[in-house]
């Protein structure tokens, strides 16, 4: 196992913490993605409907608060959750609050742009822990929550 994941479970050895995890993101992603929308569209009458001229910017604000509010509390966005995966650093921790939101930006980053996209998406499927480009960069791993227990 490489000294930068020395807490995350060896893939060679523990091959089910990783088991269809690039699957699992994919499911995990679009209810979020769901769930973004709909907390979005419950939030636009409060704008007084205004928020339809910035509503990128909306939604961009909507996913960042979900997204480190909920891996700051379990590791895990509810759609991780539904999925049974949740994220572990290096030194296979649970997310606080500073590395939810360093996650949170790098993957919104590298979600902004084509290129960084289509190589994290690579990455996750090729990868023998299944990480993403932001996960490389942070030294985090998405794992099988069954397999953890």
């Amino acid at each position: 196992m490489s000294d930068a994941f020395w807490g995350l479970p060896d893939p060679d050895d523990h091959a089910e913490f990783y088991a269809d995890v690039p699957v699992k993101r994919l499911l995990a992603w679009v209810i979020d993605m769901v769930a973004i929308i709909l907390l979005t569209a419950l939030i636009l009458p409060f704008t007084a409907f205004t928020g339809l001229f910035f509503l990128p910017f909306l939604v961009m604000a909507v996913s960042f608060a979900y997204r480190v509010i909920t891996l700051t509390n379990r590791s895990a966005t509810p759609g991780m959750r539904l999925t049974a995966i949740e994220f572990r650093t290096a030194q296979g921790e649970r997310f606080d609050l500073p590395m939810a939101v360093l996650h949170t930006i790098l993957f919104s980053v590298i979600f902004s742009f084509l290129l960084p996209q289509v190589v994290s998406i690579i990455l996750m499927l090729t990868g023998r822990r299944a990480q993403g480009l932001h996960d490389l960069f942070l030294g985090t791993a998405a794992v099988n929550r069954a397999a953890s227990s």
